[in-house]
């Protein structure tokens, strides 16, 4: 179900397409790539990570994956190969690197992809296995036992683990580094059978409708993999190829669909040159020129056209401005006599008899008395 290797120097595999491919890079056979440790004796654990790429590119093919946790944890490349690279060495650089020396070495994995005779298995079921990570499910011996649980359930002819996928390569999210919570993974696996009636039972309305309320779905056989892998039931995915339609449908051209504009022929290499002066004047200099002419009438109104206080004197009738003074004057006298509160009030503007009796009345102060506060009209008595 799975091609497991070992590193080593131009090694050559031979997966098949479909199937699940695992290559372990061991920390241990790089190990003897490096100087020895600084002190004799003593046991070498330099942490060592690794570089893969396709030769001659900077990355990966888009079906193989690689995972490393840690620098003193085995690298890991997995992936399923596809149909389309069948016969077509596939040539992987893995450079390791001494995180102790910062020293490097090199070598060659050549995949050679071969064709499965049975291959696609029409019947695929996909698990979500909620206590895993991608790395533990990819050792051999739990990716065995899962496979085991599988057939006991579904009872085929022929099982192959086509492919294997982290939760957070499906938008799951990191897990809280509390009681050592998973990842979660995501695993395909195919057969030469029809679903089983235990994973169909899944399609139940009663277990739909309870995957809908977020409970647990009651599934008969789940107690075959629940003593080793927690199986979301309500993430299992089952895909029958043999009643897959094809959807294809003729296009018909309308409003909304741009004709054909046949292939795109790209401008040539030998361009001329292009003279941006004139672009130039026309995007900057004249909106330049514009406004300085603008400031320059702007500033000759502002300052040359002012008429001043003479030129309308002149222009103002000798009447007005004859008003206009007698107003001042008498505005700068009335200010002068409320400054003089000091002196003595005229007669004139005290009662000299009484209203009643007809008596003298005499002034209501004599020379002495603060008559600063006095109010200018008496009241009557």
């Amino acid at each position: 179900y799975t091609i497991l290797s070992k590193v080593h120097s131009d090694r050559n595999v031979y997966p098949s397409a479909g199937v699940l491919f695992v290559h372990v890079l061991e920390r241990e056979y790089f190990k003897g790539e490096f100087p020895p440790y600084p002190k004799p004796g003593e046991v070498s654990n330099d942490p060592i990570t690794f570089n893969t790429n396709l030769m001659g590119y900077p990355d990966r093919p888009g079906w193989l994956r690689y995972i490393q946790r840690t620098p003193y944890s085995d690298g890991v490349l997995y992936g399923s190969p596809t149909v389309e690279n069948v016969g077509k060495p596939t040539i992987i650089e893995i450079t390791a690197y001494n995180r102790r020396t910062f020293e490097t070495a090199r070598h060659n994995l050549v995949i050679n992809i071969m064709s499965a005779e049975d291959f696609p298995l029409p019947y695929q079921a996909e698990f979500f296995i909620r206590n895993m990570n991608v790395e533990e499910m990819l050792a051999s011996e739990v990716l065995g036992d899962f496979l085991g649980a599988v057939k006991n359930v579904w009872q085929p002819e022929r099982l192959n683990a086509i492919n294997i996928t982290s939760a957070l390569d499906r938008g799951g999210r990191v897990p809280l580094p509390i009681n050592d919570m998973k990842e979660g993974v995501y695993v395909m696996v195919g057969a030469d059978v029809p679903f089983s009636s235990c994973l169909r039972e899944v399609e139940n309305p009663q277990n739909q409708l309870r995957c809908s309320q977020e409970m647990e779905p009651v599934i008969t056989c789940d107690k075959k993999f629940r003593t080793q892998f927690h199986i979301d039931w309500c993430k299992i995915s089952l895909v029958d190829n043999t009643k897959q339609v094809s959807t294809f449908q003729e296009v018909i051209r309308g409003e909304g669909i741009l004709p054909d504009g046949g292939e795109y022929k790209p401008p040539s290499d030998t361009l001329k040159s292009r003279d941006y002066y004139s672009d130039f004047l026309i995007t900057l200099a004249v909106p330049s020129a514009i406004a300085l002419v603008l400031f320059l009438i702007l500033a000759y109104i502002m300052c040359c056209r002012r008429e001043g206080v003479e030129k309308r004197n002149m222009q103002t009738p000798d009447i007005q401005l004859v008003h206009h003074s007698a107003i001042q004057k008498s505005t700068k006298e009335l200010r002068d006599m409320s400054k003089n509160r000091e002196i003595a009030w005229p007669l004139s503007t005290l009662p000299v008899f009484n209203p009643v009796t007809g008596e003298i009345v005499p002034p209501l102060h004599t020379d002495s008395y603060d008559n600063t506060s006095m109010p200018l009209m008496q009241t009557q008595q």
